[in-house]
C-alpha cells in the first residue's frame, strides 16, 4: 500500500498530569504515516483523488491545539480515531513526541500507535 506521510508537525497543546502542566502550553511533534492508494490521483494529477496532507495537517493542528489531555496516549487514540473517520484512511501510524518531558531524553519521549478502520 502507498503512504502519505507527515513528519514533525509542531503543535502547542495543554498536555500533562502535573498542575503546572495544566497551566501552560507545551510543544508536541506529530508524525503520521497514512495508507492511501495514490494511483488515481497520480493518473489524473487530481488533488480530489488523493489524501490532502494540508487538510490533514490543519485538522491535526486544530484538534490538538484545542485539546487538554493529561496523557499523550489519550491524545494519540482520539486523534487516530478522528483521522481514520474524517478522512476515510484505511490504516495509519501515529507518533507523538513530547520534547523536553525528560531532560536526559534528547530526542524526546512519546508514543507510537498503529490503527485501522473497522
Amino acid at each position: 500500500m502507498d503512504q502519505v506521510f507527515i513528519r514533525g508537525l509542531l503543535v502547542d497543546a495543554v498536555i500533562g498530569v502535573y498542575a503546572w502542566e495544566r497551566e501552560i502550553r507545551q510543544s508536541l511533534l506529530i508524525d503520521l504515516e497514512m495508507d492511501w492508494d495514490i494511483r488515481a490521483a497520480a493518473a489524473g494529477d487530481d488533488l480530489a483523488a488523493t489524501l490532502d496532507y494540508a487538510a490533514v495537517c490543519q485538522r491535526v493542528h486544530d484538534y490538538t491545539a484545542a485539546s487538554s489531555f493529561q496523557l499523550i496516549e489519550s491524545l494519540a487514540e482520539r486523534l487516530a480515531a478522528l483521522l481514520l473517520e474524517e478522512f476515510s484512511i484505511p490504516r495509519l501510524r501515529l507518533r507523538i513526541t513530547k520534547p523536553g518531558a525528560v531532560a536526559e531524553a534528547q530526542g524526546g519521549v512519546g508514543v507510537s500507535i498503529e490503527r485501522s478502520r473497522r
